[in-house]
């Protein structure tokens, strides 16, 4: 608020909304951003940083950034070439003199860089000359609410900011219960048969960043009586595809059959699933599904396009007022959307995980007109997989390693993911598209370079690699650090690793934390490299190592590097402190490398 007083014209009542994600939650935030600044009159584009020019920036209005961060302090790759141009020496320090921008966040508090991306562009903005007129928001996914904890707050804030800025000639009230907004689409009949539907091509053809895949291999490698599913995938192409260790396979789920008849008796649409129609879009702010094609059915857009597995929003909750004419449960909606009903809500929806189909047979009165739909569900994203193989060693060839995503909620309801649901069911000779993108990892510009991998549970992919990369390269310098919690139930690749142990191509170190006898204090991957201390300094010392981890962002990460520190310090002779900045320098330099989640 006070960095609004800064402004001292009354701004136009336009914005750019720019977002930069890897999971799609940053458009989302961008989309609910654009529909509450129209509650005040303001027209607002919605761009993604990648395609969005720098030269441009100076002539805008006002911007509002909504960044999510990646790996350690990483930016998203969308951002990535917006970034290093706004990080050129010779930009004036008046660029963006008189600009007035905001920026939300998107992050973790369990990644130690929370918020980074956000936090760095937000510094680099008022270096530039930029004026910041609300204070940074920084949503963070272990909020019981999840990252709407601090976006609905902080939107309302920038509500308020703006309308100082820019006033409008009746004051309004931003806590009233507002008129149903617009749909972002409208559906009209279409003359399309359904048999065109079914020959027309698959819209990721069209996308030349997505190959044909075909099913060579979908292996369990976990124990049979093991409670994890893990699975090893291998997909053959036809096309030479190329890339390199660390980078990310992107695969679309498609919900299961009997999943989207269930929803779609629901909403009573069983009767017109297969009915084509044409998406028109009304409003060019909102996004719309990636790949949505322009004619389609109520079927195909829940199978491929909209995800009713998903924990929802809030905002899921204010379309549900919106279309139930009951009032029992509009007064149930009324507690949950209300400031003080964050508790009723946590504990009813997010607290026990229920999904948009679970509350939709809560609500029974709740009738949603079918042009709402986009709105009302979210999209279904693609998801990312880390890449388990080395395309040095198999040509035409992806290798994925998954945990089947199978759990029981605190109801005791038993839960699956979409995406590894629909992988699990994948029979060798079955098709689909996969894509690819760049991952975090580099490998030393040099083979003799020893390399240090921490790679526990399924962070094991990356690591898997990068290491056959090597070894099909000559580079025999390299050490493995692997943990899971049993050698016989799920030690992932064992016999691989065992083999080139023995081959003297690779240093294999293990950590079962369940293995030992019962009191006894579990061991981890950091305890190995404690134990191997001596032999850690050296490495990263006198031969420059390279580090990689990956795996769950908890505790690991930050333990691990606790542990090279500790070597740091036992065997460099460095204090405490030292020897944590000397670990921070090795990140800098690129030599230590996260590629974590969560």
């Amino acid at each position: 608020m006070e960095d609004a007083k800064l402004i001292e014209e009354e701004i136009p009542r336009e914005l750019l909304i720019l977002y930069a994600t890897e999971t799609g939650t940053s458009q989302d935030c961008a989309d609910y951003i654009a529909r509450q600044c129209r509650r005040i009159a303001f027209q607002c584009r919605v761009v993604s940083m990648d395609v969005y020019s720098l030269p441009d920036l100076i002539s805008e209005n006002l911007v509002i950034f909504v960044v999510s961060t990646t790996g350690s302090g990483v930016e998203p790759r969308a951002m990535t070439a917006l970034w290093n141009k706004l990080l050129r020496s010779d930009l004036p320090s008046d660029l963006f003199e008189g600009l007035p921008f905001s920026v939300f966040g998107l992050g973790d508090t369990s990644y130690e860089k929370f918020c980074w991306a956000a936090k760095k562009l937000s510094r680099r903005m008022k270096t530039l000359g930029a004026t910041e007129i609300c204070g940074r928001g920084e949503g963070d996914e272990q909020d019981p609410l999840g990252v709407d904890g601090a976006l609905v707050p902080w939107t309302e804030r920038l509500l308020q900011t703006l309308l100082e800025l820019a006033p409008l000639p009746q004051p309004i009230q931003l806590e009233a219960r507002q008129e149903m907004p617009p749909p972002r689409v409208s559906l009209h009949d279409s003359n399309v048969t359904q048999d065109d539907l079914r020959k027309a091509n698959d819209p990721l053809e069209a996308d030349k960043r997505y190959y044909a895949a075909t099913v060579q291999a979908n292996r369990r490698i976990t124990a049979a009586d093991w409670y994890q599913d893990v699975r090893h995938f291998e997909f053959k192409f036809e096309d030479d595809i190329q890339y390199s260790p660390g980078d990310v396979a992107v695969i679309h789920p498609v919900a299961l059959d009997a999943d989207v008849t269930i929803l779609l008796d629901r909403l009573g649409w069983v009767d017109v699933a297969d009915k084509p129609f044409k998406v028109v879009r009304e409003m060019s702010d909102q996004s719309l599904p990636d790949y949505l094609p322009e004619t389609t059915t109520l079927r195909a857009i829940f199978t491929r396009y909209l995800d009713f597995n998903a924990v929802p929003r809030r905002s899921f909750f204010q379309y549900l007022w919106y279309f139930t004419p009951d009032e029992v449960e509009r007064e149930k909606l009324d507690e949950f959307l209300a400031p003080e009903g964050t508790n009723e809500l946590y504990d009813y929806c997010h607290k026990v995980r229920r999904t948009i189909l679970e509350i939709l047979h809560d609500f029974r009165h709740v009738k949603i007109p079918k042009d709402y739909i986009f709105d009302v569900f979210p999209p279904l994203r693609a998801r990312h997989f880390s890449i388990a193989s080395s395309v040095a060693k198999h040509p035409h060839e992806v290798d994925l390693c998954i945990a089947i995503v199978k759990y029981r909620t605190k109801l005791k309801v038993p839960r699956r993911g979409v995406c590894t649901s629909y992988l699990s069911a994948l029979v060798p000779g079955d098709r689909l598209r996969i894509g690819f993108l760049k991952g975090l990892i580099k490998l030393p510009p040099d083979d003799k370079t020893p390399v240090i991998c921490i790679g526990p549970g399924t962070g094991i992919a990356p690591m898997r690699a990068l290491i056959e990369d090597r070894v099909e390269r000559g580079a025999n310098a390299n050490t493995l650090y692997f943990g899971c919690r049993s050698a016989e139930k799920d030690q992932h690749y064992g016999d691989e690793w065992e083999k080139l142990n023995a081959e003297q191509k690779l240093v294999y170190r293990t950590a079962f934390s369940r293995d030992g006898p019962e009191g006894v204090r579990r061991t981890y991957v950091q305890d190995r490299i404690l134990e191997d201390a001596e032999t850690v300094w050296r490495l990263a010392e006198r031969e420059r190592a390279w580090v990689y981890i990956s795996g769950s962002s908890n505790k690991m990460p930050i333990a691990v590097k606790e542990a090279i520190a500790k070597a740091v310090e036992t065997y460099g002779g460095r204090a405490q402190e030292e020897a944590k900045l000397y670990v921070e320098n090795m990140a800098k330099e690129g030599r230590l490398i996260e590629e974590c989640w969560s």
